[in-house]
């Protein structure tokens, strides 16, 4: 027998939070009572909550570990598992590695390391290296020219369970002020006249109009009979959140405004907004707050997108600032996505459940990873 055992512990379950003893045995969750045990090896954890392991469906924490320094491309393996080691110690027991299919930028990084970070991610699970449990989410950006043929060689491993929709032509959905555009690429060091600007917006909308539709078919055609949940990203109006629902979407990506949230939610799409949107107070974009929308019933679940700590943080913001209890709080970014994605392994403190778990403290309102186990081995 392997009995993990967490006694003086608040655990927070489903519906409540109850001071008790969690043990668990060969990497599933055996049993969770009230009060404590002075068992032998038992871990006293002085009252800090113990949560289920954080579930991430979208990070893009992996591209600053890709490029750590502008010019300077590293080795995709030792990127893979600093970024893995950094999600576990942010709590995240599951992660799903955001890789973009194709830029509407000529240079870019997310091209040229697609094919040598989606090897070293399955490199990294094979050999039993990584951390947490890691699954592979496609961002297909729907206006670039060679998007099927990239992307048709990533769809044969059973890792890829996770597709969003997305398109980043200026002057829609995330740029529809396409200054916001002009803004994001010039933190890249692009600079243009304006002749040169609108001559680039012009472009841009010319490949949205030959590529995006042909494009979206492609993938849904390819995703057809498959175990593959589809998301739609940065939903600006109602118009398109009704398309996302007809193809069959089921996520609500970011969505940018009031409007979109709400045609989601009146549509049973689940939604999606970023972690660091609530840390921040606000969209570094301009576009609607995620605590808005929390305090509106418009909220399900949160991502961390670049910050892997903003994860916690976020949900814990949710219980002091938006006032929801702990167990709404943490479930959504635990039980709400394991249930988006389809696991039913995982995301809640149950008997008969994987031993994802978290320790966690707290110092003047911070949450404070203390300790983490994924599949009940000790992994921070």
């Amino acid at each position: 027998m392997n009995d993990l055992v967490l006694t003086n512990a608040n655990i927070v379950l489903d519906d409540r939070v109850m001071h008790g003893t969690l043990i668990a045995r060969n990497g599933f969750i055996r049993l969770i009572d009230e009060g404590s045990t002075q068992a032998p090896g038992a871990i006293d954890c002085e009252g800090d909550y113990v949560i289920p392991g954080l579930i991430e469906l979208h990070t893009d924490n992996l591209e600053k570990h890709l490029m750590p320094r502008a010019g300077v491309l590293w080795p995709s393996l030792p990127a893979v598992l600093t970024h893995d080691a950094q999600v576990v110690a942010a709590g995240i027991t599951t992660v799903f590695d955001a890789l973009s299919v194709g830029d509407l930028e000529e240079e870019s990084v997310r091209i040229e390391t697609l094919r040598s970070t989606y090897d070293a991610i399955l490199a990294g699970q094979n050999s039993g290296a990584l951390r947490a449990d890691h699954w592979i989410h496609l961002r297909c950006e729907l206006a670039y020219p060679r998007l099927i043929e990239a992307l048709e060689p990533l769809m044969r491993h059973s890792s890829v369970r996770l597709i969003s929709l997305m398109d980043h032509t200026p002057g829609q959905r995330q740029y529809r002020d396409i200054q916001q555009y002009r803004k994001y690429y010039s933190k890249n060091h692009t600079s243009w006249t304006e002749d040169e600007f609108n001559n680039v917006v012009k472009q841009r909308a010319e490949q949205q109009a030959t590529y995006s539709a042909r494009h979206e078919k492609a993938v849904l055609d390819m995703v057809q009979g498959q175990d593959i949940v589809l998301a739609s990203h940065d939903d600006t109006d109602t118009t398109q959140v009704e398309h996302a629902h007809r193809i069959g979407v089921s996520i609500s990506e970011f969505p940018t405004t009031r409007e979109a949230a709400d045609a989601a939610r009146k549509l049973g799409l689940t939604t999606v907004m970023g972690a660091p949107n609530v840390v921040r107070g606000g969209s570094h974009s301009g576009n609607v707050a995620a605590l808005a929308l929390a305090e509106a019933d418009r909220l399900d679940m949160l991502s961390s997108d670049y910050v892997p700590a903003s994860l916690l943080h976020g949900a814990f913001l949710l219980h002091s600032q938006a006032g929801w209890s702990m167990p709404r709080a943490i479930a959504t970014v635990s039980a709400n996505p394991a249930r988006a994605l389809g696991f039913r392994d995982r995301g809640e403190l149950k008997a008969g459940l994987r031993a994802d778990l978290v320790r966690m403290g707290a110092v003047d309102g911070l949450p404070i990873v203390r300790n983490v186990w994924v599949g009940g081995n000790r992994s921070f």
